[in-house]
């Protein structure tokens, strides 16, 4: 079977090395330039972006800013899956807003803005301490702004009139107060059926995640039921066959949606060695019309991104249960270079993992690893 991906990145690179004990041959599209490449190694591969659509058994995306037109084309095969509104939605909050209203799901209170003169609306429906998002193209913290006070809100104006809000408006939220952030991912196959891997922990750090715990600890059924029930209705809303991966605040005992993600998810990436069968091979399997695979946690597990930082001491694979996965990009800022996948038996021991763990990793880079691992080797 032939599976093609829109993105060239990691995560394409994932479901490549997934799909290859299944005989699945997963090849992508560099949407900058649409060359057809080799997820691991880049090379162009000889085959034009019309010939890869129709060789394709299933056409799918590694992330959700993919041009429209590109999308359009590949929907008009009757092979790209999750379809072209799930996709769409996901790369725009203002959709996707309305699509969590349409289906009554409980998320931050909050305005749509189209101009910044609307911004005082805002604040008078919503207080005075929000955050504003680009509507597109803003993630990992960027196109976010905050207001804090009142007093600031002619400041936050001027920044705000460069930018063409009616191309991109702004979604302004509501500040949350939260005890922690969640996610849940899941799969829906062709003929329906829904599988979930357990809610996880996510912690992060100027706006980008750094560290998922699975399965997330203190979960109460009221609390996972309540999860895959907003994830069952999303599915079902948009039709939905892969993997998709939903964003909460827990708020006591309710849970806010933040965002959606059409596609795998960074949150599952412990599910690489701490499930039987990993996000990455979950998608292929759903789009592909396979059995789904079983999605139950091994112990407990912690995935710890690499961001911007190359100088890792691959001494810390003396730690039992440790796993590397380098992701063979060139250091940026804020570039997610690799993950590390840690897991044990139990919650105290995976916090003495990370303890050990620790050491190799400089506070600055990994900013919750030591805090977390005192945490669960408390529990």
């Amino acid at each position: 079977m032939k599976v093609l991906i829109f993105g060239a990145g990691q995560l394409a690179r994932m479901m490549y090395l997934a799909g290859a004990p299944l005989g699945i041959d997963v090849q992508a599209v560099d949407v900058s330039n649409e060359d057809v490449v080799n997820p691991v190694t880049k090379d162009k591969l000889p085959l034009s972006l019309a010939e890869a659509l129709d060789a394709a058994d299933a056409i799918s995306v590694e992330f959700e800013h993919i041009p429209e037109a590109l999308l359009e084309q590949a929907r008009l095969t009757g092979k790209l899956l999750p379809g072209k509104e799930a996709i769409l939605t996901g790369a725009d909050r203002v959709r996707e807003k309305r699509l969590l209203e349409r289906l009554a799901i409980p998320n931050c209170a909050h305005r749509i803005v189209d101009n910044v003169e609307q911004l005082d609306q805002a604040v008078d429906a919503l207080g005075d301490k929000l955050i504003l998002k680009a509507s597109r193209d803003g993630y990992d913290g960027y196109g976010q702004w905050r207001l804090a006070e009142r007093e600031d809100l002619p400041a936050l104006k001027q920044t705000l009139a460069a930018l063409d809000l009616k191309k991109v408006p702004l979604v302004v939220e509501q500040m949350q107060q939260f005890e922690r952030e969640l996610s849940l991912v899941g799969m829906r196959s062709k003929d329906g059926q829904l599988k979930f891997y357990p809610l996880a922990e996510n912690l992060h750090h100027q706006g980008q995640l750094h560290v998922s715990l699975a399965p997330a600890p203190d979960c109460s059924d009221a609390l996972t039921g309540q999860a895959q029930d907003i994830f069952s209705r999303l599915a079902e809303g948009l039709d939905y066959v892969g993997v998709l991966a939903v964003e909460f605040f827990q708020v006591g005992d309710q849970l806010l949606v933040n965002e959606i993600a059409p596609r795998v998810h960074n949150s599952g990436h412990w599910s690489m060695q701490g499930a039987d069968t990993c996000q990455f091979e979950n998608h292929l399997r759903a789009v592909c019309g396979l059995p789904l695979g079983d999605t139950q946690a091994r112990g407990a597990n912690v995935m710890i991104n690499v961001i911007g930082y190359d100088g890792l001491d691959l001494e810390l694979l003396k730690v039992p249960g440790s796993h590397l996965h380098w992701y063979g990009k060139s250091v940026r800022v804020k570039r997610k270079m690799a993950h590390i996948n840690l897991s044990a038996g139990n919650y105290k021991q995976l916090g003495e993992a990370m303890l050990a763990l620790a050491d190799y990793l400089p506070a600055s880079h990994f900013p919750h690893v030591l805090g977390e691992g005192k945490r669960l080797q408390a529990r």
